[in-house]
């Protein structure tokens, strides 16, 4: 075998050792920090749904105080920490708006979808969500 051939055949096993390190380190990294990166996302879009909500002119204590009234009727008792405004659904006109809030209490978590209707805001839905962890 030729100097250049063993060279080459070096050259090769180092770029693909070092391949193989990149994606073993890249994956070690991505489920060390991964959870930072779901929590910060989710902050993150949740900033971007409130700001979005109030742009449009929504009343976001007129909003709460609907989620807050469907959860009292239909889960009376319930204890919750904290209400979350987690999506705006803005559609044209404002027939078919809806606003999404996530109640996190210690028995888990429901989602509370109000809807925009002639009179106000009204409850829609309200579903149990399972945690992802």
């Amino acid at each position: 075998m030729s100097t250049l051939g063993i060279v080459l055949i070096v050259i090769a096993a180092v770029v693909l050792l070092l391949l193989v390190g990149g994606f073993l380190g890249a994956a070690r990294r991505r489920s060390h920090h991964g959870h930072h990166y779901d929590r910060h996302l989710a902050e993150a879009d949740r900033a971007l749904e409130q700001a979005r909500a109030a742009d449009k002119g929504w009343d976001r204590d007129v909003m709460e105080t609907a989620a807050r009234q469907a959860l009292a009727t239909e889960k009376p008792g319930w204890a919750y920490s904290e209400l979350e405004l987690v999506l705006v659904d803005d559609r044209p006109g404002t027939a078919e708006d809806r606003a999404h809030f996530m109640a996190y209490g210690d028995d888990g978590e429901t989602r509370v979808v109000i809807a925009r209707r002639e009179t106000g805001w009204a409850p829609e839905l309200l579903s149990n969500e399972q945690s992802v962890s």
